[in-house]
């Protein structure tokens, strides 16, 4: 006495398993959902007797099954896709339990409708996923609404079953709402409709593009994660091969930077800003980790895109540096890319003289230098507010003509005035750290930001790491 529980597949001939099939054969009752009955009829052999129970009358079908197992017959009950996932092979065991039956329970695996859809879409499946069911009849919204949040912000791909019918039609809408406060509007979706069957409908968009009202009770939905991407039409997440044969690890890199770069646009208080401001501030953040950088990067309107357009048409040959560690932060392969050379004074032998005889720090003394030799460059300070004080007055005395300056002095003395002093000064755009935090690397980092502005649109910082 035994109940076979199949999954017969998402409804063509050649998805079911040949241990499916077999299993069809040898039973003298199917029971099951009638519409399922056509996939396996012409396997059946003469006089085995199959019983509808109808839709949603699951435990009845499980009675029936252990009521007819009891009598003697082989009995195979039939589950489209895989009887286990959102199947029946759960209930019989627990009827079984229920029941203290000793019927040998016998489960056989099928294609689920998320691995046909997958296959149809191309390899979206390719890391780490889930498969949420949007049927609310047995779990509580709240709940399913629990394990969506995490599915997004988890950065699973996440198949979506049960996405809707009659009564639920605004659950998938609500889905898109929720992964698209974790995820970029470009992140890839794909959703199949009748899978495997003659009415098959397949369609690879992004989040932002998706429309729930596309989507019918026979569809599956699969939304990739942060590293899906389309080619030639597929729907692609790729596992990481290219990534770990990459021996200078520069893939490596900018993807912990790509991922860096949304987690804190998500965490931003006022994500909603122009994308000239945004991409320096997201560089200022990742390099800090200080959220405060929202209320502390100060810049003309337009300025990184301004200060990027001299770099593609050449005039911003050269970036000026107070300290050599501000220098040493500036991507050298995006300085090699674009042609710009950077030059600090601070240890010039000739600075040293100058600062020893005039009585001023060498910080002045390398801007008197750099102005005289240098006076277009973009200058960019990172730890000397007497530099940057240095600068206003050579500007006001038009010793100096600048493209651009960076100005993230750092410290107690003269740091805020030295702000405030450049800020005037129109005929040039600013990029400023306000009040006293600044550092070295803060002002390299906006520095980056400037030379990748072309990267802001695709958020994809790192090209150069």
């Amino acid at each position: 006495m035994r109940i076979y529980v199949a999954g017969i597949g998402p409804g063509s001939p050649q998805d079911i398993t040949p241990a499916v099939l077999q299993a069809v054969q040898d039973s003298n009752v199917v029971v099951g959902y009638k519409y399922y009955f056509q996939f396996i009829e012409p396997y059946l052999k003469p006089g085995t007797e199959c019983i509808d129970t109808g839709m949603k009358k699951e435990r009845d079908r499980a009675e029936q099954a252990f009521q007819l197992a009891e009598q003697g017959k082989t009995v195979c009950v039939i589950s489209s896709g895989d009887a286990g996932i959102y199947g029946m092979t759960p209930l019989i065991y627990e009827m079984k339990k229920e029941r203290g039956s000793e019927i040998e329970i016998i489960p056989l695996p099928g294609i689920s409708a998320f691995q046909k859809a997958a296959s149809l879409l191309g390899a979206p499946m390719g890391h780490d996923f889930c498969v949420i069911s949007l049927s609310d009849l047995m779990t509580p919204w709240k709940l399913i609404e629990k394990r969506i949040k995490a599915a997004a912000s988890g950065d699973f791909i996440t198949a979506i079953y049960n996405p809707k019918s009659h009564g639920r039609y605004w659950q998938l809408h609500r889905v898109k709402e929720i992964f698209l406060q974790e995820r970029e509007p470009d992140n890839v979706v794909g959703f199949v409709r009748q899978a495997g069957r003659e009415e098959q409908e397949v369609t690879v968009t992004t989040l932002q593009d998706f429309d729930p009202e596309d989507v019918d009770m026979f569809t599956v939905v699969i939304i990739g994660n942060s590293q899906s991407f389309i080619s030639d039409g597929k729907f692609i997440t790729p596992r990481g091969y290219y990534r770990e044969q990459d021996e200078s690890g520069k893939n490596l890199g900018q993807n912990i930077m790509i991922q860096s770069f949304r987690t804190i646009r998500q965490e931003l208080k006022h994500p909603d800003i122009p994308l000239w401001k945004l991409w320096p501030m997201l560089h200022a953040i990742h390099t800090t980790a200080d959220f405060d950088m929202e209320n502390l990067l100060w810049m003309d309107n337009q300025a990184t895109a301004t200060l990027y357009e001299k770099v593609k048409n050449g005039t911003l040959k050269t970036i000026v540096t107070d300290v050599t560690m501000a220098a040493s932060g500036i991507r050298k392969g995006a300085l090699e890319r674009l042609g710009i050379e950077v030059v600090c004074y601070i240890n010039d032998p000739r600075g040293a003289e100058m600062a020893k005889q005039q009585g001023i720090t060498r910080a002045q003394a390398g801007m008197r230098l750099a102005a005289a030799e240098h006076p277009d460059a973009l200058y960019v300070f990172g730890n000397a507010p007497t530099a940057l004080l240095e600068l206003c007055d050579l500007v006001k005395k038009q010793k100096c003509f600048p493209v651009g300056v960076i100005g993230a002095p750092v410290g107690f003395v003269h740091v805020e005035e030295s702000k405030h002093a450049v800020k005037p000064f129109k005929q040039f755009p600013k990029i400023l750290i306000e009040g006293r935090k600044g550092g070295s690397n803060l002002a390299a980092t906006l520095v980056n930001s400037i030379l990748t502005f072309d990267d802001a649109e695709q958020l994809r910082p790192g090209r150069d790491v």
